[in-house]
């Protein structure tokens, strides 16, 4: 019975530290985003009006 607690304890302990381990890697992760071209409609308003 001792050697069953002892084994599921180990086992806790060391789901445990992956845990925290993936958990601190991910939020270490540096997110970055793509900028946003601009519509072609955009263009469109910028150039000045046809007289």
């Amino acid at each position: 019975m001792v050697t069953v607690l002892v084994i599921s304890i180990i086992v806790i302990l060391i789901v445990l530290a992956l845990s925290v381990l993936t958990i601190g890697k991910g939020y270490s992760y540096k997110h970055t985003v793509d900028p946003i071209d601009p519509l072609p409609e955009d263009d469109a308003k910028n150039e000045e009006p046809k007289k």
